[in-house]
């Protein structure tokens, strides 16, 4: 670690729980960040800043208009700009250090095996349960640890899945693909701007703390926020021993 990034990162390393050893591990991780929108901006935001090495973005969306309410990786000026190569340019804005893969595609089952096979940690910021359950596949069957979240009108949610642990739920533990869930869109519904910052941020918290390995994830626990009363709800969530897809879930050391 040079001069210039002890200066940068020096409130971290400060922090007993990180110091100069988990700032390292920050700088060598790898994340993936599925959705440059509502969620993805925060997330990513302070993936860069926090000094993630390399960040992946993936999206297949522009910047619009409309999404300049609440996401605030874009600007004005990049209206019409896809939005990873738009993130790119925000992330390396607060951090030119970090290496930001900016890819404009939906990712396929086998594109995100692929790509999650060289994440440290995957963050879904999607908006679509097929994604997140394609995303969630991915995850189980490299072992690599999944922050999940989701906001809708004033309503988010959030947790980790960490198929490296025998005790904890995968997406599909959760919100079965078989389950009747339907898809509602902020397009439709409207979602409460601050609402995806927090989300998002909580999100990029526990990534953090998987890369560094502090604190306790949010493994096997859903965070329920309504942000009207600003409330959290905890709830417990178990392993579904008939689970689909975790319940083969492949050895990982």
């Amino acid at each position: 670690m040079n001069d210039n990034q002890l200066l940068r990162y020096s409130r971290h390393i400060l922090l007993d729980e990180i110091g100069i050893e988990g700032q390292a591990r920050l700088l060598t991780a790898h994340a993936l960040v599925i959705g440059a929108g509502g969620l993805g901006s925060p997330a990513a935001l302070y993936l860069a800043a926090s000094g993630v090495g390399h960040i992946t973005l993936v999206d297949d969306d522009a910047v619009d208009l409309t999404n300049l309410q609440r996401q605030v990786m874009h600007t004005t000026e990049r209206i019409g700009v896809s939005k990873v190569e738009s993130g790119r340019a925000a992330l390396h804005a607060i951090n030119p250090d970090v290496t930001v893969t900016a890819l404009c595609e939906r990712a396929d089952d086998a594109r995100l095996r692929e790509l999650v096979g060289t994440a440290t940690v995957v963050l879904d910021c999607s908006d679509n349960f097929a994604t997140r359950h394609a995303v969630n596949r991915a995850c189980v069957a490299a072992g690599v640890p999944l922050v999940a979240g989701a906001a809708i009108r004033f309503d988010g949610q959030l947790s980790v899945f960490d198929p490296r642990r025998a005790d904890c739920p995968c997406y599909a533990c959760v919100f079965p693909e078989d389950s009747g869930f339907e898809d509602v869109a902020c397009s439709t519904m409207g979602v409460f701007a601050p609402l995806v910052g927090i989300v998002g941020a909580v999100q990029a918290a526990e990534a953090l703390k998987l890369v560094v390995g502090i604190g306790q994830p949010l493994a096997g626990r859903l965070l329920l926020l309504d942000g009207r009363a600003m409330e959290w709800t905890e709830i417990r969530a178990a392993r579904n021993p008939a689970c689909s897809v975790c319940q083969e879930r492949p050895a990982h050391g």
